[in-house]
Formats: structure tokens, C-alpha cells, sequence
């Protein structure tokens, strides 16, 4: 039986608005990957679906092209608390969005009849309390636990992982990252639903090893980041695969924001520039196997 869609008025067919599940069927019935791109920039993860050089990630987006949405947050600690709360990346058009999930709250003007609302005081707690097993797999160094600012976001999952080879250092970061979810997968019992949250640190800073023939001194550069997005592509299939071993899997896989380099004077993030501010975003569900 294949899923029913809640579109918005506004979401007509081939506008790139992305159709909206009803979260309260979704939630208890599929299992459940938050996937955050770190730093992934609106423009170059377009560019590159456009060319056809992110075949892995457009055969699973809606018509092969990414969605335009603004940040919750200009740097990954605080996007990040804010899409734990529910606030996922805004759609770049104005209007107002109905929400996947939200935290309860008086004067929500964002919650609709398909919002999976929550009392807890943030979505992994929340997901929970319903007889999910979470899972953090970290990436940047927000998610590291060396320290007690490393703590507070994985500390809000049941089973929590960092390790140097997943960091932004390491040039294999995001296999290793998805070899770990693919033993988590794997050892979990069957019935039991799962929800993975996996910090992809790939296109952070440094990034100017994934590109061919640069070297340390090169830098990284916005080429050298739309490389990283295509070593993530490369990889994403066996995370995917994973995620719909078991059952049904909703996807949500965006950036938590971008970042610049030397766009107007800009290097990085944490300042209110477009190429900060502007984010690529899709939902959709995977498949089991037939």
C-alpha cells in the first residue's frame, strides 16, 4: 500500500515544494533518518543535482531537484537544537508552513492537522517515549562528547556515537559514518523502530582533500566543496540501502546551513550571508525491498 500525501494548497506538481506526509501516521509505523549535510550550500547541491552528478541523492529526491529553504540557524549547534525542537529548515517562499514536528506550545502558528506534536523538549525524547530506539552518529565536533558543550546534543539520544575517522579531518569520514549505522541496523531487533539522526562532516572545512590533485596549501575552495558532495554521493546508497533493510524509512535530508567563500567578503559561517542562510531540503520515504 503505498503512502498517502497531505500537499499543501501551494504545492502544485513540478513547483519543487515538497508534498507533506501526515507525521502522525508516520510516526510508530516507519522507521526514520534525519540526514544533515553540514555546511552544504543551496547553490552548489543544485548546481550539481542539475549536471547529474549527485545520482545517488536526485534518485531519491522528488523530481531530481533539491527544495530552497532558509536555516534554522547560521551554525550547527544552534540549527541543530532548533530542527530537535522541530523547527526544520523554512521553506524559501513566504507563507506559513505547516511543520513535521513540534514541540507543544501555546500560539504555534506552524503546527497543522499532519504536525506530529510533542510534549517532550526535543523530537529524540519525544520519538522515545513512542518505542523508538535513537541514534546519534556524529560528525563535527558539536557532537564529539570530549567536552560538555560536545554533550548536550547527543546526550539527547539513546545510543550516541563520534569517532576520529567520522571528524572533519578524516578524508573517509562518511563511509566509516555509514558503516557504523549499517551495524547499528543490524543488530537491532526487527520489530523494534529505530530513528537515526547522522551529522555528515564531509563538506565542513577542511574539505580540500576530496578534490583531485589539491593539496593543503591549495585550500578549500566552493570546488572543493561540491567535491565532498560528491564523495557523499557516492556513498549514500549503502545508508539508504540500511535504512530500508527493516521496513519503510522516512528520509529528511538537508543542510543545516552553508557557508562562503569570499563571497562578499565572507569566509565561513555564522554570519547572515544567503550563502549561509540558504539550504537545499527534501523529504521522502524509501522503500522496503520487494
Amino acid at each position: 500500500m503505498r503512502h498517502a500525501e497531505r500537499r499543501r494548497p501551494d504545492a502544485a506538481e513540478g513547483s519543487g515544494h515538497t508534498p507533506e506526509p501526515d507525521m502522525n501516521e508516520v510516526v510508530g509505523r516507519d522507521d526514520l533518518l534525519l540526514l544533515t549535510l553540514d555546511t552544504l550550500r543551496y547553490d552548489v547541491a543544485a548546481e550539481l543535482a542539475a549536471a547529474g552528478e549527485l545520482p545517488g541523492l536526485a534518485a531519491h529526491l522528488p523530481g531530481g531537484a533539491w527544495e530552497e529553504r532558509h536555516a534554522p540557524g547560521s551554525f550547527t549547534y544552534a540549527s541543530h537544537q532548533a530542527m530537535f525542537a522541530g523547527f526544520l529548515p523554512t521553506p524559501a517562499r513566504p507563507g506559513r508552513h505547516p511543520r513535521l514536528f513540534a514541540a507543544r506550545f501555546a500560539g504555534s502558528e506552524t503546527t497543522a492537522d499532519g504536525t506530529f506534536v510533542f510534549d517532550a523538549p526535543d523530537l529524540p525524547t519525544a520519538l522515545a517515549a513512542r518505542g523508538y530506539h535513537t541514534v546519534c552518529v556524529g560528525g563535527v565536533g558539536f557532537f564529539n562528547r570530549r567536552g560538555a558543550l560536545g554533550r548536550v546534543l547527543p546526550g539527547m539520544f539513546a545510543e550516541s556515537h563520534w569517532e576520529p575517522e567520522f571528524s572533519v579531518t578524516s578524508p573517509t569520514s562518511f563511509e566509516a559514518q555509514v558503516a557504523r549505522v549499517e551495524e547499528i541496523v543490524g543488530r537491532l531487533p526487527r520489530e523494534r523502530r529505530l530513528f537515526v539522526f547522522l551529522n555528515v562532516s564531509a563538506l565542513h572545512q577542511p574539505n580540500w582533500f576530496h578534490l583531485p590533485g589539491a593539496t593543503s596549501e591549495s585550500g578549500d575552495s566552493r570546488a572543493s566543496h561540491a567535491a565532498a558532495l560528491r564523495y557523499v554521493d557516492r556513498h549514500v546508497g549503502r545508508l539508504f540501502a540500511a535504512m530500508r533493510a527493516r521496513r519503510r524509512c522516512f528520509a529528511i535530508v538537508t543542510s543545516d546551513h552553508g557557508t562562503a567563500y569570499g563571497e562578499d567578503g565572507y569566509t565561513g559561517h555564522r554570519v547572515g550571508h544567503p550563502t549561509v542562510w540558504t539550504v537545499p531540503y527534501r523529504h521522502f520515504f524509501l522503500e522496503p525491498p520487494a
